[in-house]
């Protein structure tokens, strides 16, 4: 039997929507018949944890068969030991393995810094998925960029810690890791911003190799989803108690793009 495959959502900055995209993975794959393994390496926060959890809850209170994953919650110590250090990463290797032997897909949300787990996951992923704000602020985690000219001038710190983890595959004979760029929580008005920020990241995607895609657009519905532990694709099922609005079909076809574009259609497929 093949392994699973490993998708990170990672992301050296808090607030981009690595939770909410996540949970949408999650549920596509589990309405593809996939077996569906989910890891919060952010167990301090939780935000996924917590989102599976207001699902498992939601479909309970309303008598929904909602599909859940296995989950798991990994807490980062705050200033380990070396030893603490080692055990931490051998054990978290040692959980990586048996969800690739026992599910289909296995996705894993990071914290929004780094750390020893935040490393070990982004050199296990076979895809990452970097969603980022649309604005030249986020844009710093990836690259510095000229102010004069407003051109990229170095890959920034997080960039260096993914051709790091790169490097890591690499050595161990792993695929090449297959990399996406998330514009996120774009407003849904063409700027000038908009439109220098796509620029630059076709510059830096070329120049350090990963794929600049539109992310999912800026909206209150997610916040209300994630209260009820609800998805998109929930959206207009019976006995769920949300209504399709036009909102909501323009949401879900953002969406729908991002799963084609990063092939995971053909994922879910086999």
């Amino acid at each position: 039997m093949a392994e699973g495959k490993i998708i990170v959502i990672g992301n050296e900055k808090g607030g981009t929507g690595k939770s909410t995209l996540a949970m949408h993975l999650i549920v596509w794959f589990l309405r593809q018949k996939k077996r569906v393994a989910s890891v919060d390496l952010d167990g301090r926060q939780g935000t996924l944890t917590h989102y599976i959890q207001n699902r498992a809850a939601y479909g309970v209170l309303h008598h929904i068969e909602l599909g859940l994953p296995e989950h798991l919650t990994v807490t980062v110590r705050e200033n380990p030991t070396e030893q603490e250090c080692e055990a931490d990463k051998k054990a978290f290797h040692e959980q990586l393995t048996r969800l690739q032997k026992e599910n289909d897909l296995i996705v894993i949300d990071t914290a929004g810094a780094d750390s020893y787990l935040f490393r070990l996951a982004h050199a296990a992923a076979d895809i990452l998925i970097t969603p980022i704000n649309d604005s030249l602020i986020d844009l710093d985690v990836l690259a510095k960029v000229e102010p004069e000219t407003l051109t990229v001038k170095a890959p920034g710190h997080y960039a260096q810690t993914v051709w790091q983890a790169r490097q890591k595959r690499a050595a161990a004979r792993k695929r090449p890791v297959r990399w996406f760029v998330l514009r996120n929580r774009v407003m849904h008005v063409s700027t000038h911003n908009e439109k220098l920020i796509w620029k630059l990241l076709e510059a830096l995607g070329q120049r350090i190799n990963f794929m600049p895609l539109r992310g999912l657009g800026e909206r209150i519905i997610f916040r209300e989803l994630f209260l009820k532990g609800l998805t998109l694709l929930d959206i207009g099922q019976s006995k769920t108690g949300v209504a399709m609005s036009m909102t909501h079909v323009a949401a879900r076809q953002e969406l729908r793009s991002i799963l084609q574009a990063i092939g995971e259609e053909s994922l879910a497929d086999g």
